[in-house]
C-alpha cells in the first residue's frame, strides 16, 4: 500500500515516505512493546501459597497467608467473599512477597475462592480454599503419664515403597545404604506396615523424627534440616500418606507425635534462598555457632554476649538459626504447627533444640496451640547441664526467674544421666542408685514431673545397651525404672531386640541403623519371633508384659511416687493411690539380697501378700523379700 500511494503522486513523495517509515517503525514498536508486555503476563505466577489451605470453625478466626511470586508486591490483591474479610496486605523487604491477613467470619460455609492480583493491565487468580473442619473424638488427644512412647527414625525402621527410594529431582536422589550417612529407603509405608509390632509391644504413642522435606545435598536422611515445612518428603512419602498413617494410628488406639524444630532450618530451604527479609535469620560477619551451653540463659551473672551466642548462633553451617521475633516469620512457625494438627490430627508435639529459639516466641507458641487444641501434648527437647536449668525451661515452681516458661514437659536427660550412672558405677554416697535417688528429690522444681519424657537413649545418644556392657539383667532393671517411676517412658527403636552401638561424636549415625528385618535383602527379620534369638525373645516379652501391665494399671503410670533413700545397694519406691499400693524394687547388688521391709511400713502397713506384676508370683511373706543379684521386682501389695 505504501508503494501504491508513492506511485500516485511525485508531489511531496520524499515526505510521505519519510513520515510512512516513522509510522512503521512506531508500529514496530507498538508491537513490540505488546509482545513483551506480553511475555511478562506470562512470568505473572505465583509458586507458593502458605499455608495452602485453612479450615472453617478454628477458634482463632484470622490467617495470615504467604503469596509468593517474582515482584509481586507491586500488585493489587483482591479479595470478594461474602464469608472472609480481607484484612492488611503486608509488603515486606523482598518485593517477591506478599503477607494477607485474612478475617474468617463466624458461620462461614467451606468453599473454593481465588484472590485476584493485578498488576498494570494484566491479572491472575490465585485460588485458596476452605475446608470443612471435621473434629473426631481420636484427634488431637494429648499425652500423658499413662502413654509409652516408641521413637523411630523413619528412614531406618523400614522400607515399605521401593518407588520412593530414588527421587531425581531431589539434591540426594538416591538411597546409598553403604553408608551411615546416606539415605537408606526406610520411609512411612514401612511404618504402618508394622504398627501391629509397635502396639504389641505395649507402645501407645510414636514420635517420628521429622518428615517433613529435608531436600539438602548430602545428610537429609534425619529430618533436622527441613527444606519445605509443608510437605511430606517424596522420599518417606506424601502428605496424604502421612494423613493415612496418622489415621491408622488413631484407628489403633496409638497416638501421633510430631517432631518439630523452630530454631533452623536447612540452607536449600526455598524461603532461605530467598528471604523475605534479611531479619528472618541471624547473620553474623563470619560464620558463628552456638556454644550449645543453655546455662547462658539461666546464669544470674551471665554475660549477654554468651547469651546472644546461644540463641543466635547456628546449629550447624547448613543450618541458618530463625529469628522468630520477625512477627511474620513468628506467625508462620505458629500457623504451619496448627495446620499439620488440623491436617492429620496430631495428638503431641516434640520440639527439637527447646532453649535455642526466642523464648518469648516459643510461649507464645504453646499458647497459641494450646488455645486450638487444649488437651494437646507439648514437651521439649532439654539437652542440659543440671536439673535446675533443665526445669527453667519448663512450667516450673522457681520464683524470681526473668522468664516463666509456658512448656509442659521436657524430655527428662538428667533422669537419663541419672540411670547411665545408677547402673554402671559401684554403689556409693553419691553413686550408682544414689542418682535416681537424687535426681527425683529435685522434682519440686517442676510444676509437673509427671509430663516430663523418660528415656534410656535416642537417636543422638549411644545405645544404653552398649553403655551397660551388653548386660541383660542391668538392662531389664533400667527397663523396669523407666516405666515405673513418674513421667511419660520413651523407648528407642530396637532397644527391644537389644541393638547395640556406643556414640561416637564424629559418627553419631552408628545408633541410627536399620531395624532387622524392615528391608527385603535383610538376612533376619526381628519383627518376628522366629527372627528374633532367645535373648532378643526375652527381653521383647519382658518390655512387652511390663508395658502392657503398666498400660492397664492406673496407680503404675499415674499413682503417687514415694521414694526410701537406697541402702546397701538397694533403691526401693511405692507407686501408690486410693486403690492400690505397688512397690518396687531393684537390687544393683552382684549378691542376693534378703531385703527386711520394717523400715518401708509407711507404704506396707496393711499389706500381707503381694503379686508380681510380671511373672504373676505370689509372694506371702512381705517382712523379707529376696530379691536376686542385680534383679528388679514390681510388687503389686495385696491384703
Amino acid at each position: 500500500m505504501l508503494f501504491h500511494q508513492a506511485n500516485k503522486s511525485r508531489r511531496g513523495g520524499h515526505n510521505y515516505r519519510k513520515k510512512n517509515t516513522i509510522n512503521l517503525k512506531l508500529r514496530l514498536l507498538f508491537i513490540l512493546l505488546l509482545f513483551n508486555f506480553n511475555m511478562k503476563a506470562q512470568n505473572l505466577s505465583i509458586d507458593r501459597v502458605e499455608p495452602p489451605f485453612w479450615w472453617t470453625g478454628m477458634k482463632t478466626n484470622t490467617v495470615e497467608v504467604l503469596i509468593h511470586g517474582k515482584n509481586i508486591a507491586d500488585g493489587i490483591l483482591t479479595l470478594t467473599h461474602k464469608g472472609i474479610t480481607l484484612g492488611e496486605i503486608k509488603k515486606v523487604e523482598n518485593p517477591n512477597y506478599l503477607f494477607v491477613t485474612l478475617k474468617i467470619n463466624p458461620g462461614v460455609k467451606p468453599s473454593k475462592f481465588s484472590f485476584t492480583l493485578q498488576k498494570g493491565t494484566e491479572s491472575l487468580l490465585i485460588p485458596y480454599e476452605l475446608k470443612e473442619r471435621t473434629p473426631k473424638e481420636n484427634r488431637n488427644l494429648g499425652l500423658g503419664s499413662e502413654d509409652f512412647i516408641y521413637l523411630l527414625m523413619p528412614d531406618r525402621f523400614a522400607n515399605g515403597d521401593t518407588n520412593n527410594d530414588n527421587v531425581p529431582e531431589m539434591k540426594e536422589p538416591s538411597i546409598k545404604r553403604d553408608t551411615l550417612y546416606g539415605r537408606h529407603g526406610g520411609d512411612i509405608q514401612g511404618v504402618i506396615n508394622h504398627l501391629d509390632y509397635i502396639k504389641s509391644l505395649g507402645i501407645t504413642a510414636i514420635w517420628m523424627n521429622p518428615e517433613v522435606e529435608n531436600n539438602q545435598p548430602k545428610e537429609s536422611y534425619h529430618g533436622y534440616a527441613a527444606t519445605d515445612l509443608y510437605r511430606i518428603d517424596r522420599r518417606l512419602g506424601t502428605n496424604t500418606l502421612y494423613l493415612k498413617y496418622a489415621e491408622k494410628c488413631h484407628e489403633m488406639g496409638l497416638k501421633v507425635i510430631k517432631d518439630v524444630v523452630f530454631n533452623h532450618i536447612g540452607n536449600e530451604h526455598w524461603l532461605y534462598k530467598d528471604l523475605p527479609a534479611k531479619d528472618w535469620v541471624h547473620h553474623f560477619d563470619n560464620f558463628t555457632r552456638t556454644t550449645y551451653r543453655s546455662s547462658a540463659l539461666v546464669d544470674p551473672y551471665g554475660s549477654k554476649a554468651d547469651k546472644d551466642i546461644l540463641s543466635k548462633g547456628w546449629f550447624d553451617k547448613h543450618m541458618p538459626d530463625l529469628n522468630q521475633k520477625n512477627p511474620q516469620l513468628a506467625r508462620y512457625l505458629i500457623q504451619n504447627s496448627i495446620w499439620w494438627a488440623e491436617y492429620a490430627g496430631i495428638d503431641c508435639f516434640r520440639i527439637d533444640t527447646y532453649p535455642y529459639p526466642d523464648l518469648e516466641f516459643m510461649n507464645a507458641w504453646v499458647k497459641a496451640i494450646q488455645k486450638e487444641y487444649p488437651k494437646i501434648g507439648i514437651f521439649g527437647e532439654t539437652w542440659v547441664d543440671e536439673v535446675p536449668v533443665q526445669a527453667y525451661f519448663a512450667q516450673n515452681n522457681i520464683k524470681n526467674l526473668p522468664f516463666e516458661s509456658k512448656l509442659p514437659g521436657v524430655t527428662d536427660f538428667q533422669l537419663y544421666f541419672a540411670m547411665t550412672k545408677a547402673f554402671n558405677e559401684e554403689f556409693g554416697w553419691m553413686n550408682g542408685l544414689m542418682h535416681l535417688y537424687y535426681t527425683l528429690a529435685q522434682d519440686y522444681l517442676y510444676k509437673d514431673p509427671m509430663k516430663n519424657v523418660v528415656f534410656l537413649d535416642n537417636h543422638d545418644l549411644g545405645r544404653f545397651y552398649s553403655a551397660i556392657k551388653e548386660d541383660d539383667k542391668k538392662l531389664k532393671m533400667a527397663l523396669t525404672f523407666m516405666l515405673t517411676t513418674r513421667g511419660i517412658p520413651s523407648l528407642y527403636y530396637g532397644t527391644e531386640i537389644l541393638m547395640k552401638n556406643d556414640f561416637d561424636w564424629g559418627n553419631h549415625d552408628k545408633v541410627r541403623e536399620e531395624f532387622p528385618g524392615g528391608w527385603s535383602d535383610h538376612k533376619q527379620d526381628k519383627f518376628t519371633e522366629a527372627g528374633r534369638s532367645l535373648r532378643e525373645n526375652e527381653m521383647f516379652k519382658y518390655i512387652q508384659n511390663l508395658a502392657t501391665w503398666r498400660k492397664n494399671n492406673h496407680t503404675a503410670h499415674s499413682g503417687k511416687l514415694m521414694q526410701f533413700i537406697p541402702e546397701n545397694e538397694v533403691y526401693v519406691y511405692f507407686r501408690y493411690d486410693d486403690t492400690q499400693t505397688i512397690m518396687i524394687i531393684l537390687n544393683s547388688s552382684k549378691e542376693e539380697k534378703q531385703l527386711s521391709t520394717a523400715r518401708f511400713s509407711e507404704r506396707m502397713q496393711g499389706y500381707t501378700t503381694a503379686k508380681d506384676a510380671v511373672s504373676g508370683e505370689l509372694y506371702t511373706n512381705l517382712k523379707e523379700i529376696k530379691i536376686p543379684a542385680g534383679e528388679s521386682l514390681v510388687l503389686i501389695l495385696q491384703k
